[in-house]
């Protein structure tokens, strides 16, 4: 966008701008000498991580390399050419993945069940082979502030365990260390600076179209929320950085053998 931004616009990226600081300040996010895999899909959240991670390069507090990274699922329709003509007009470095995992998703589906779970592990498993080809030490991922308190609500209510979406984190095989630089990024936010910069958004119509997702049912249980209790969103997400593991109940991270045997009280 050539346009001067109006006041609001310019709050607008300051505040994405801090937010992304913050994260990168509170976690660790970036090293010198980091080569960082960004993960792009095409949508709103993957485009502002991108622009952002640029801008944070140009301001030189950290010497990184960035190497923008998409995976073609090989969906029918995709558009396989706005990405590449993207990314050249930015002068991004930048590799496209081809892995035909649409195929496989859509064989080995039941009927009825939602792509995601498969679609994510298939999707991560090609990345973490990439980045280690590629000499990655970071790979980028466009989850914002909603993704980490829909992940939290869903574990809780549909698998029954207190887990999000942390802002860093070394992968099982301890191989990979992944970061999530929108961490403190509101939904709202990105989808308007989206449309102020005019990013070529490319919609997933594999997941999306499914009806009764479960994040789905969150995400509008979490807006009805808001409209009711305002800032609950706020709330939560303060819940998950505040934790307090022995007014919980998992034995595997206090140990409540501390309280075995008290000292009876001395009489008097």
């Amino acid at each position: 966008m050539t346009a001067e931004f109006t006041p609001e616009q310019v709050k607008l990226q300051k505040r994405l701008h801090r937010n992304v600081w913050k994260a990168i300040d509170d976690y660790n996010l970036i090293e010198d000498g980091d080569k960082i895999m960004v993960c792009l899909s095409g949508g709103k959240d993957s485009y502002t991580m991108l622009n952002i991670l640029l801008h944070v390069q140009h301001t030189k507090k950290y010497d990184f390399e960035i190497v923008a990274v998409n995976l073609d699922q090989k969906q029918p329709g995709f558009p396989e050419h706005i990405l590449p003509e993207y990314l050249d007009g930015l002068g991004v470095n930048y590799k496209i993945l081809n892995k035909d995992t649409y195929s496989i998703v859509t064989e080995k589906l039941e009927e009825g069940k939602t792509m995601c779970s498969l679609c994510s592990r298939l999707r991560r498993g090609t990345l973490y082979t990439a980045a280690s080809e590629m000499g990655i030490t970071k790979i980028a991922l466009g989850h914002h502030r909603e993704d980490i308190i829909e992940t939290f609500l869903l574990n809780m209510f549909f698998s029954g365990k207190l887990e999000a979406m942390p802002p860093i984190y070394k992968t099982d095989d301890q191989k990979h260390i992944v970061i999530r630089p929108l961490a403190y990024c509101k939904e709202k936010d990105i989808e308007e600076y989206s449309e102020l910069k005019q990013f070529p958004i490319i919609p997933c119509n594999l997941c999306g179209s499914q009806p009764k997702l479960q994040r789905q049912m969150v995400k509008g249980m979490l807006k009805d929320w808001e409209v009711n209790y305002p800032n609950r969103t706020e709330v939560i997400f303060n819940a998950i950085k505040n934790v307090s593991p022995s007014h919980l109940m998992d034995k595997e991270l206090y140990d409540y053998n501390l309280f075995k045997m008290l000292e009876p009280p001395v009489k008097s």
